[in-house]
């Protein structure tokens, strides 16, 4: 997909992934304050917000028309299998962090079984295992893998991108306060972005850190 000028707003809103803010310390207070079940729903309310805003960047780009490339044959396909994978690993990450939680299921789940939402321990187990932000690498290769490029798309690639290798840096802290020694062992075991696929990291990848 080619994207291009919004109509009357910002070329770039809020956030990409997320509501960028909404997760830190006041953020969180805030999203517990909205009615009467806001503590419980804080999960649900910023998973539909960070939705709402990707909608809103999609529904209102429209084409450049100016393209610079676009990939035909072969490239063509194996662009397309690269950008379907893409999602897949994106869904395979993000049930690897808790399906509940990066649906925004979570906060109805509670509030229907009349209690506090129990959040999922520290992700550690598939993807996990090889980064730390599979989810953001993934959403970022979804950005990187279309077959047509235009001035539009490589702007948005790149801002998306800086946002999705600087943003998790804040999630990182609020592990590093919540599981302490456990999350800094985790750290130094599994890269943040890249994997590493040696001898030595595979032998580090059965070390789970509990």
């Amino acid at each position: 997909m080619a994207l291009g000028r919004p109509r009357q707003c910002s070329p770039y809103p809020a956030v990409s992934t997320g509501p960028f803010g909404l997760a830190d310390r006041p953020g969180s207070r805030f999203l517990a304050r909205l009615g009467a079940h806001g503590a419980t729903l804080a999960t649900t309310t910023y998973a539909i917000v960070a939705s709402l805003q990707l909608l809103a960047l999609f529904a209102l780009w429209t084409p450049s028309g100016i393209v610079w490339w676009r990939a035909e044959g072969a490239v063509f396909w194996a662009l397309t299998v690269a950008y379907s994978a893409s999602w897949l690993v994106l869904l395979k990450a993000s049930f690897d962090a808790g399906a509940e939680v990066q649906s925004g299921a979570l906060g109805w789940m509670s509030l229907l079984a009349k209690r506090r939402p129990v959040f999922p321990d520290m992700p550690t187990q598939g993807l996990f295992r090889l980064i730390r932000q599979p989810i953001y690498v993934a959403f970022s290769l979804t950005l990187w893998t279309v077959p047509v490029w235009t001035p539009d798309q490589l702007a948005l690639a790149i801002t998306l991108t800086a946002y999705c290798l600087l943003a998790p840096r804040l999630k990182e802290r609020r592990f590093a306060a919540r599981y302490g020694e456990r999350f800094q062992s985790y750290r130094v075991a599994v890269p943040y972005a890249l994997p590493r696929l040696t001898k030595d990291r595979l032998t580090k990848d059965r070390h789970d850190p509990q």
